[in-house]
């Protein structure tokens, strides 16, 4: 039986165009569907340079998402200080850091047998 959900590509899409409505940096979106055990089938990681501006990120892709798809996040963790906020879409992970945090955990190389895609930015 079809369920009702969208598909992870047009959540990938919307939630680049929130990344890219509040002016989000360095967008990645990382293909993890040929890695064993992985919690989802693709990463969106972007940055911000402030903890007002992830937060006004995280706002933005919340917004795009539900009123083009009518999706929400399953789980949202780390708003508290916006140094790293993690949105769980459940087949979508999107990470939003500060740039600083972002380089200490550097994701794309612990994640580094995944399929890369950096999102070019006009801003």
């Amino acid at each position: 039986m079809k369920t009702n959900t969208p598909s992870s590509d047009e959540l990938i899409t919307f939630a680049i165009n929130g990344i890219e409505d509040v002016k989000g940096q360095n967008i990645t979106i990382l293909d993890l569907r040929d890695i064993e055990n992985t919690v989802c089938d693709y990463f969106i990681i972007c940055d911000g340079t402030s903890n007002t501006q992830v937060n006004a990120i995280v706002s933005s892709i919340q917004k795009k998402v539900s009123k083009n798809i009518k999706d929400k996040p399953w789980h949202i963790e780390g708003s508290d200080n916006a140094e790293w906020v993690l949105m769980d879409y459940v087949h979508v992970v999107v990470h939003v850091f500060q740039k600083n945090i972002r380089e200490y955990y550097d994701i794309e190389t612990l994640w580094g047998d995944a399929k890369i895609t950096e999102i070019e930015t006009s801003y």
